[in-house]
């Protein structure tokens, strides 16, 4: 009995045990719960929480318009709210970039082309219209009052040969100057003779009409004018029976052996245009068929209506194929080196001419970034050339374009690099995205900018850049140097928010607003709470830029 008890003694003992084990594991367990992993699950949702609280709002049709509170914009749109968390954390694109879903890129019909380092023939394209060789077109015009009694050629255009018969006039004036040549004739009287032919080539009466006066000393009640030239009857402007007198211009007579052709080119190109340059032209009615010509006058004057120079370019016509105001192509070849070229001789970049968005301030392409992210960017163009890669050379050793389709050609001089790809299709809708925000900077184009413009702004003593109302202009840049004080710094997304005086240069009152910081600045010197110089840089649309900063 005694054994027994003290086995179930052992037995409690154990289990005693057992339980204050247990009691002590779930208190641990409760502890850490409590005072480890709580706090760290409500750090997480606190911070998710702060996360996704925005920023500030704006307003959709101006970014420069930001509260710090939900609202309405001067249009009357909701504002939009902007997140910290809006850009990728492992990449972040430069102001302006946007991306855009594969399917829709492909739906707006989005096409690209490489650009181009080649050097362009400067041959100006143009249209012309062939008129007559005035050097060589007649007008015939009476001296006297008359009647047309006889109309030989009966339509404008018909072919005469010199001294073929044009009309017969009936003129009492001529009659009567008839009646006095016979009369000096009768009596012998030199003078008088003299005196009444003299008369007669006045009134211009044909030389052969005279002579038939002479001899059969009868006077000619209708007298024949005969086609001082040979050519073609234009402005025929006379019928059997009219009555004419002198100032009338009855017909004109042009010879089409050589023509002129009247072109107009632009402005821009007037200066690569000289005497003498070869031309060459084609017809829509001869296809394959071209024409030889020169640049013969050049107008002093430009078209005050359409600001264009007008070119006039003669032509041989033996075949007489070319007719006035038939409409021609024109390609005046101006003899020049390419002119595309930089310092070191290299050819420029070029592009398609339908990649480059021209806007009144700025011209400015579409960059194709890849993985569907565009982004606008501003270039400086240089010269646009057409190319008709379909032109017959000029003579055998022409040069012609280097192996590039038919097509309009614009030289980029900076903005643009090697290998970049451009948008030429749906271009405009993609940058009436991207330009709202864009800084219209093409990443690592500019990587210098903010150097230059401290070294500059360093050697400029005739300014005081001391107080907060004062800046400096910097007109190669267009940025103005202001002194401003860091509010806040977003990193991520390179904007900054700054605290500056008045900006007298864009009648600009001092404020606190956002700006986009651009790539070739260093954001790790824009520390919250300190005052610098800044360069401000006023975009065409967009947000403003800090584009330069110094101590």
């Amino acid at each position: 009995m005694h054994k027994t008890h003290d086995t179930q003694g052992q037995s409690l003992s154990t289990f005693t045990l057992l339980g204050i084990g247990l009691a002590v594991g779930v208190a641990l367990t409760v502890a850490i719960s409590t005072f480890v992993l709580e706090p760290n699950s409500m750090s997480s949702d606190s911070l998710q929480n702060t996360a996704n609280e925005p920023m500030y709002w704006v307003a959709p049709m101006d970014p420069n318009f930001q509260r710090d509170k939900p609202g309405l914009s001067p249009m009357g749109m909701d504002l939009v709210p902007v997140y910290a968390n809006n850009t990728s954390s492992d990449e972040q694109d430069s102001p302006g970039t946007i991306q855009i879903n594969p399917n829709v890129v492909n739906n707006l019909g989005v096409r690209t082309a490489k650009v181009q380092r080649k050097f362009l023939n400067l041959t100006i394209q143009t249209l012309g219209y062939v008129q007559y060789n005035e050097d060589t077109l007649v007008h015939v015009h009476p001296r006297v009052e008359g009647w047309i009694e006889v109309l030989n050629v009966k339509a404008a255009g018909e072919y005469v040969k010199k001294g073929e018969p044009l009309y017969a006039l009936y003129s009492p004036e001529l009659v009567n100057a008839q009646d006095e040549f016979l009369l000096a004739v009768k009596r012998a009287n030199n003078n008088l003779i003299a005196a009444a032919k003299s008369r007669l080539k006045a009134l211009q009466m044909p030389e052969t009409a005279i002579e038939k006066l002479i001899a059969s000393e009868t006077v000619q009640q209708t007298v024949v004018f005969t086609a001082p030239q040979t050519g073609f009857i234009d402005n025929l402007n006379i019928r059997e029976g009219f009555y004419v007198k002198p100032g009338m211009t009855l017909m004109s007579i042009g010879a089409l052996d050589e023509v002129w052709v009247d072109a107009e080119i632009f402005e821009r190109q007037s200066n690569l245009v000289k005497l003498g340059l070869p031309v060459l032209m084609t017809m829509e009615y001869l296809p394959g068929k071209a024409w030889h010509g020169k640049v013969d006058y050049i107008y002093p004057t430009l078209d005050a209506s359409t600001r264009t120079l007008r070119v006039r370019l003669r032509f041989s016509n033996e075949d007489y194929f070319l007719k006035p105001n038939m409409f021609a192509q024109v390609s005046i070849f101006t003899g020049l080196p390419p002119m595309n070229g930089d310092a070191a001789g290299q050819p420029n970049i070029i592009v398609p001419s339908e990649a480059v968005i021209r806007t009144g301030s700025q011209n400015r392409v579409v960059l194709a970034l890849g993985d569907g992210k565009f982004k606008s960017v501003e270039v400086l163009i240089g010269n646009t050339v057409e190319v008709n890669a379909r032109l017959p050379a000029l003579e055998p050793n022409t040069i012609m374009h280097e192996t590039l389709p038919t097509g309009s050609y614009t030289e980029i001089l900076s903005g643009l690099m090697d290998d970049d790809l451009v948008v030429t299709s749906a271009q405009f809708l993609l940058d009436s995205e991207s330009s709202i925000s864009s800084d219209f900077i093409r990443i690592g184009g500019e990587a210098d900018l903010s150097d230059q413009m401290d070294s500059e702004a360093a050697h400029d003593h005739g300014h005081d850049i001391g107080d907060m109302h004062s800046q400096v202009v910097d007109d190669k840049s267009n940025a103005v140097w202001v002194q401003a004080t860091v509010d806040d710094a977003m990193l991520e997304d390179r904007m900054v928010r700054l605290t500056h005086g008045d900006i007298d240069a864009w009648g600009m009152p001092g404020m606190s607003m956002i700006f986009v910081v651009a790539e070739q600045v260093d954001m790790t010197k824009l520390e919250v709470g300190k005052t610098m110089h800044v360069a401000l840089k006023k975009p065409v649309s967009g947000m403003f830029q800090v584009v330069g900063v110094k101590p």
